[in-house]
């Protein structure tokens, strides 16, 4: 499938070629611990909650993370592959150079966190919540996003490609100069004035004249 090509160029994780491997944490991660170039893959990371903890250099795969509370993160140069970080807690979390791949983020809690060259690829983020978020340079690469929260999200720079926003919720959120064109966006919840200067299909105009009170009819 063709990608919507982006007018910006995302940074990506500047992770080194050869890294020590990890199979788990051994410990407690306990308040602004640092953990720096490894890569942890084929574990489970359960019942951890700190607050201010480093990540930088990492790649963790086939991990999953399980009743996580990283409030105030800060994830610099990671990359996820094969994740499940569905109902992970990351508010106010600092994400920069980062990629997730094939992960399950359903139900991830990033409000009022700072994303800056981000990728979503290929991930469900279904219930996914961003309420007041600061997004600079991030990209939704066929993400299923339905009935998640971008409520109050700044955005800047970002791009939404073959994604489904069913039902998802961005009140307040100002959508000038977003492509939506070839996302689904069926029961978006959104404001007519945050709607200024999206980009939209013909297909999908009929769709938001529901947000006008006008009503569609056809021959």
């Amino acid at each position: 499938m063709k990608y919507t090509k982006t007018k910006y160029k995302i940074v990506n994780p500047r992770i080194p070629n050869e890294l020590d491997e990890f199979q788990c944490f051994n410990n407690n991660i306990q308040k602004y611990d640092s953990v720096c170039m490894a890569v942890i893959c084929d574990c489970s990371i359960e019942n951890q909650t700190a607050e201010h903890v480093s990540f930088e250099q990492m790649v963790f795969r086939n991990v999953t993370f399980k009743h996580i509370s990283f409030n105030f993160l800060d994830l610099t140069d990671v990359r996820f592959e094969n994740c499940d970080l569905s109902n992970i807690d990351f508010y106010g979390s600092i994400i920069h150079r980062v990629e997730m791949v094939n992960c399950k983020i359903m139900g991830i809690n990033l409000n009022e966190a700072t994303l800056q060259n981000v990728i979503f690829d290929n991930c469900n983020g279904s219930y996914a919540s961003f309420t007041f978020a600061r997004c600079k340079q991030v990209n939704f690469k066929e993400c299923l996003l339905s009935n998640a929260i971008f409520q109050e999200v700044n955005f800047d720079k970002v791009s939404f490609d073959h994604s489904d926003l069913q039902q998802a919720e961005m009140s307040g959120t100002k959508l000038n100069g977003i492509d939506l064109s070839n996302c689904e966006i069926e029961g978006l919840v959104v404001k007519i004035q945050d709607l200024y200067g999206a980009i939209v299909s013909p297909i999908q105009t009929i769709s938001l004249s529901k947000l006008l009170g006008l009503t569609v009819k056809y021959d």
